[in-house]
């Protein structure tokens, strides 16, 4: 079957992700990128073998029928705007937007439109994450009753090239990295439904330490820790906390603890690690992850851990689901559920008080067993 092309806006940090990942596919072609600099865009064309265009050009390609918009979080929601009113199907980085606000309206012009809405994190889709999700759906820890998700470094701008986006608004710790962790939780246990939370910002400023803005100063538009409690539909309460104020720390990224049994959920920013959960008060046991796709290590860190790294995954569900027209499941709405809590959080904060959740979601289907994407085709 032929490939689906694909066209990408956005040729910065993250772009080689998803680039590589399409290399690897039987389902999608990149056919050409797009950025505002278009030295970038014509860099990344020479790389990856792609042709460099501008965006109205890829815009108006009758052969590209997804865009992947990989623009910085302020552009996200109108760059996606732009592409569903060109008639294509679009998949976002995270988030969807600035504003849960600006995500409803892209999500109405795209429903008006009968276009398909897509957005990462696809980290959930992971063997990591899969085989916690048949663990919880098997009643392995029991009921869903507490949690705790936990994020914490010293920021970005100690290796990012261009981190001042990070503390402008759209930014922040809880909008760069809570979308790893909200998604994973409603895959895990589904839909929230109230927010409480404590934000702050931890310094004015930031000084950059990183190539080739080294010495450059940063002023801190956004909280940069943040002390959250989740409500969920099910009755678990889970606590999150995502901060950029902490040098060091001991804590595991993420835990659910159930009615029968405890759980170890691995770090949601990679697809792979190993889950365990334990059986009361018994011993931690490995949960089987080989049996499920994308979670062989095939990355190293810049810290020299061995990552599952496979961004991309959800892309290619989605163009499976736009061929077999079925559900796909890194969605708009399921984006849009994740970007309403986020916001809360801050909300939370700000007024003082619980925030109710208005956006409805249901959890997305896992995935079946397998090795890689030809499980998008059962």
């Amino acid at each position: 079957m032929a490939r689906i092309d694909l066209g990408i806006i956005g040729c910065g940090n993250i772009s080689h992700s998803y680039l590589k990942g399409a290399a690897r596919s039987e389902l999608v072609r990149v056919k050409a990128v797009a950025d505002l600099r278009t030295e970038a865009a014509q860099a990344k064309g020479v790389e990856y073998g792609v042709q460099a265009v501008s965006v109205d050009q890829m815009l108006a390609d009758p052969d590209i029928q997804v865009v992947l918009n990989l623009t910085i979080p302020l552009a996200h929601a109108p760059v996606s705007l732009q592409v569903v009113e060109a008639g294509k199907h679009v998949y976002s980085e995270k988030p969807l937007g600035s504003r849960h606000a600006e995500a409803e309206a892209l999500m109405l012009a795209a429903t008006a439109k009968g276009i398909r809405v897509g957005c990462a994190p696809d980290t959930f889709l992971g063997a990591g994450h899969q085989a916690c999700r048949r663990a919880v759906d098997a009643g392995r820890i029991g009921r869903p009753i507490a949690g705790s998700a936990f994020f914490a470094t010293h920021g970005v701008e100690h290796w990012h090239p261009n981190p001042e986006f990070f503390f402008k608004r759209g930014g922040g710790p809880v909008l760069d990295m809570g979308p790893y962790y909200v998604t994973q939780l409603v895959n895990l246990l589904g839909p929230v439904v109230r927010v409480a939370a404590q934000a702050t910002i931890g310094s004015a400023t930031r000084t950059v330490s990183s190539e080739p803005l080294k010495g450059s100063i940063i002023q801190v538009e956004v909280p940069t820790t943040v002390n959250g409690v989740l409500s969920f539909a099910n009755g678990a309460s889970v606590t999150i906390t995502t901060s950029w104020d902490v040098w060091r720390h001991r804590r595991v990224p993420f835990e659910l603890y159930g009615s029968e049994g405890s759980m170890l959920v691995p770090d949601p920013n990679f697809f792979g690690g190993e889950p365990m959960v334990t059986s009361r008060d018994g011993d931690w046991t490995p949960l089987n992850t080989s049996v499920h796709p994308f979670g062989k290590p095939n990355r190293r860190t810049q810290s020299g851990l061995h990552v599952a790294d496979y961004r991309m995954v959800g892309v290619l569900d989605m163009a499976a689901a736009i061929r077999d027209h079925r559900r796909h499941r890194a969605s708009g709405e399921l984006a849009m559920h994740v970007l309403e809590v986020l916001e809360a959080l801050e909300r939370s904060s700000i007024e003082g008080r619980h925030i109710m959740i208005e956006t409805p979601c249901e959890r997305p289907e896992p995935l079946p067993l397998g090795e890689g994407e030809e499980v998008f085709a059962s």
